[in-house]
Formats: C-alpha cells, structure tokens, sequence
C-alpha cells in the first residue's frame, strides 16, 4: 500500500520561526525482522507540524517512533530526521520512549533525572553551564514538577514519574520531539498541561510526532495516522478520523 501525504502548509500562527523539511520519508518500510507493519510510506513533516500516531497497543506506534529515533533500522526505503540518519542527531531529536528506563537503584531525584536531558549538549567532560540550569528549571516548571524536584525517582508516583521523564526530554530544548504516550498515568490536569506544552512547542517551531491511543490528542494535528498492525488512514483529522477508520482501528465509533 502507497500512502502519501506531503505536509507543506505550517497550521501553527503568528510564530516567527522560518518552516523547514525536519522529517521526510521515501518509500519508507518499517517492522521487526521480516514482519512489515508501516509499507511504502511517503512522509513529508515541517517545522511546526504535529503528527500524531493513534492505535492500541501493539498496533506499530512504537515501532514507527523507535525508527524515527534511530533505535530500528528501516527495513526499506529511505527517512531521514532534520536532513540526516534518524538518531545521527542527538541534540536536535528529543525522545520519549513508552516505558522510560532509569535506574531504582540509584538515589536519583527527579531534578537528576531531568538533567540528564542535558548530556547530549554536555557531552562527557563539558561542565554544566547557566544555559542547562535554566533548561532543567525551565522544563521542571513547565511539566509541573516542582513540588517533588528534590525527591527520589523511585519514590513518586506513576504519574509523577512520567511527568518527570517528560520533563527530561524537554530540557533537551531539541527541534524534534518523539513522544510514545507521555500522557499514560497522568491525570486530567496533567493531560491538559501536556497538551499547552505541545502548543507551546509547536508555536517556536518544533516538529512533533505523538502516539497516543486518545482520539481528542489528534484533534489540533496537522496530520493523523491510524495503525493496526498496518495503515488504517492517513491524512487531516477530519479525514482520518472517520467512523469507519475509527471502528476499524479500535472497534467502537467515536462519541458525538
């Protein structure tokens, strides 16, 4: 299956930034192994554009996001991630796997753990400067991690460790984020506080790429993908989300 969509129109106003190529894919396959879940993908994301991945578990989010991240090979096609090989960027790509790894065995605090954002800047000598102190504070305000900055990883809550890890990669300060569920865990307030920083993100230009398995998180996309172990649609939302695209996604039709 051919699905091709070039995104050439930035959705996001009144921003200054200059819209450019950051994600573009040429017949793109991707899967495990032998097993192709994404076939023949046409892929063109500006500056500013959010594309958002929607399915259950299982369906090809994940996988999609990890090859854009450099962490799966593509296993056709050509993609490539602010004009070079995905994962060839470390400072420019920020990515938020589904289940963050960080070590419970260390004393780590929260702050720790979002200063880690930091180390593709750092590299291994350089010492911290202002610059990634307000990088880290900034993103500990913006994610609303405050309160617990000082406490130990393993001590917080499912939701408060997410929104630390969330914290993490914005610290980064990269032009592309990849998000695999950073809402999972979060209550109502922290949803919407997401949502504002994805808005916010968008308005100086970066480029997003969301999973999710929330209808609403693709309402402001510029482009949707629906997978279920394979393309379901792909295209605006009015389109993609359909009843019929719906249905054969999840197996239930939207509310009206």
């Amino acid at each position: 299956m051919t699905m091709k969509f070039p995104i050439s129109t930035n959705t996001i106003t009144n921003t200054m930034h200059t819209s450019i190529c950051t994600i573009k894919s040429e017949s793109l396959t991707v899967g495990h192994g032998h097993h192709t879940i994404i076939d023949d993908l046409h892929l063109q994301l500006m500056s500013g554009d959010l594309l958002t991945l929607i399915g259950t578990n299982g369906s090809g989010k994940s996988t999609l996001l990890k090859t854009l991240a450099g962490l799966l090979p593509a296993l056709a096609g050509s993609v490539s991630v602010l004009g070079s090989a995905p994962g060839s960027s470390p400072k420019r790509v920020a990515y938020l796997p589904q289940h963050p790894v960080s070590s419970h065995t260390l004393p780590l605090r929260a702050r720790d753990v979002v200063a880690m954002g930091r180390y593709a800047h750092l590299g291994l000598f350089r010492r911290e400067t202002a610059t990634d102190r307000a990088a880290v504070g900034d993103a500990i305000t913006r994610t609303g991690t405050s309160n617990f900055a000082d406490q130990p990883l393993r001590e917080l809550s499912g939701g408060q460790q997410q929104r630390t890890h969330l914290a993490q990669v914005l610290s980064r300060q990269a032009e592309v984020l990849l998000l695999d569920e950073p809402t999972a865990g979060l209550d109502l307030a922290g949803k919407h506080a997401v949502a504002e920083i994805i808005a916010s993100e968008r308005a100086r230009g970066v480029t997003i790429v969301l999973a999710t398995h929330d209808l609403q998180d693709a309402e402001s996309a510029t482009v949707v993908m629906l997978l279920a172990q394979r393309i379901v649609a792909f295209g605006p939302p009015s389109q993609a989300l359909s009843d019929d695209n719906v249905r054969t996604c999840f197996g239930f039709t939207q509310p009206h």
